[in-house]
């Protein structure tokens, strides 16, 4: 299928990318190689050096510079060599490296990987994650072997959970509601309510501790290509939301290859909400084996069966509880078909 390359992706977590040190990472199939200025604010450049291809981020940084280890060419934040120290000192016209818009913003790096203008006003909000917001997160990151497109309709599709997530963030009586799509301000929603379940032992340490049954709930957001959002809690049965009870699930998905995905995750609980250290440690840890020990194999697997193939030309059997993956996968299609016609119009 491809990838939408006009649009923000999420790169790393801010302290991926350290004071003084390079970052390398791949995304969408291209090397990337990623530090900061001495201002502070990050910089993402092509991973290559135009002069004989070796990988930048086994160089060095001279101030907010980087130097090749082969033969000492210096390329600035903007890609452009401004340096040669062989000779008489002359830049080639083609010594120049592709710069990437970057971000930094809820405590993420954020790369523009199009050709397009990047506007910043279209990365999606989490302020949730930002510093002084009064909510109590917890942040992690795994490697996916499976494309960005099979996580995301995992994350699409909750239904899922009654079974590979049963008693810990699901229970059995949840697939008795069916989902709610829903197109709103430009996202995509996926909503579920379900009264009178059992309650996950998740929702149960979050809430009274008590084990009885609850009302639940589960609504996703998602803004392409890859930024979910999901606001999932419990209540008293016929009750009101409490401060206690829910929590917000920040899941970011980057396609690394077309079979690779770096999957970063993580929560956010509102204000009044804060448990002790033990307590906070066991949620992390459910929340991890929700994520790395359950989907993780799960979708990898998935990954394996499907191969190169188109998962449509495949026929697969849906069902009604797949109304959002299908729309998110037929929305990616469309805007990687509309992206490929305005280049080639160009």
């Amino acid at each position: 299928m491809g990838f939408l390359r006009n649009a923000w992706y999420v790169a790393c977590w801010s302290e991926d990318v350290q004071a003084g040190e390079l970052f390398r990472r791949k995304l969408l199939e291209e090397d990337v190689v990623f530090y900061r200025k001495a201002d502070g604010d990050p910089v993402a450049l092509f991973n290559r050096c135009p002069h004989r291809f070796i990988p930048l981020h086994l160089g060095h940084l001279k101030g907010d510079t980087i130097e090749c280890c082969y033969h000492g060419l210096q390329f600035d934040c903007t890609g452009r060599c401004i340096k040669n120290p062989h000779g008489d000192g002359r830049i080639p016209a083609a010594a120049n490296v592709r710069s990437y818009p970057v971000v930094e913003r809820h405590g993420i790096v954020w790369i523009w990987m199009g050709d397009r203008e990047a506007d910043a006003a279209l990365i999606p909000d989490y302020s949730m994650l930002d510093a002084g917001s009064g909510f109590h997160t917890t942040k992690g990151a795994i490697n996916i072997a499976a494309n960005y497109i099979l996580m995301g309709e995992n994350l699409l599709d909750l239904s899922h959970v009654a079974y590979l997530h049963k008693g810990l963030l699901g229970s059995a009586q949840m697939l008795q509601t069916l989902p709610v799509v829903r197109e709103e301000n430009g996202a995509l929603h996926v909503d579920r309510d379900m009264p009178n379940v059992d309650v996950p032992a998740v929702f149960n340490m979050l809430f009274r501790q008590d084990g009885k049954p609850v009302d639940a709930w589960q609504n996703m957001r998602w803004t392409a290509p890859g930024c979910y959002l999901l606001d999932a809690g419990v209540k008293a049965r016929g009750g009101e939301r409490e401060v206690r009870g829910w929590y917000y699930g920040i899941h970011l998905v980057t396609p690394e290859t077309s079979s690779t995905t770096h999957y970063h995750f993580a929560s956010a609980r509102p204000p009044g909400t804060a448990f002790d250290a033990a307590t906070d440690e066991e949620l992390a840890r459910l929340r991890r084996i929700a994520f790395a020990e359950q989907d993780k194999p799960i979708v990898d697997a998935q990954q394996r069966v499907v191969g190169d193939q188109d998962l449509w030309a495949m026929k697969p059997a849906l069902l009604a509880i797949d109304a959002g993956p299908v729309r998110m996968r037929r929305t990616i299609e469309g805007l990687i078909r509309a992206e490929r016609e305005a280049a080639a119009g160009h």
